[in-house]
């Protein structure tokens, strides 16, 4: 039998990642074969939006990280209490991260 130990992947985290980069804009495109996710910042009084960051994922991927979104969404808000989206019936308006 296999020990679970030998099965586990070690994640290493660098110092610079594990500062995060905030970002209140993602910008996605897709072509059959990948997901494409660029993490953007927008600020007040600026007309342009940098790409801090560009994730390209499998399909498989790219819906295996909704539904685990989805999931962790769910247990924040049991704990937390509901997340309210600001401007979700403005659907003109592109403020925040939009699909």
């Amino acid at each position: 039998m296999n020990n679970p130990a030998e099965n586990q992947i070690k994640i290493e985290l660098g110092d610079q990642e594990a500062e995060g980069t905030y970002s209140n804009l993602v910008l996605i495109t897709h072509s059959p074969a990948e997901f494409v996710f660029d993490f953007t910042r927008i600020l007040p009084g600026r007309q342009k939006a940098k790409v801090y960051s560009r994730i390209i994922m499998a399909p498989q991927h790219a819906k295996s990280l909704l539904m685990a979104l989805q999931d962790n969404i769910k247990k924040y808000e049991t704990q937390y209490g509901q997340i309210t989206v600001h401007g979700q019936g403005d659907k003109d308006k592109n403020i925040g991260f939009q699909e």
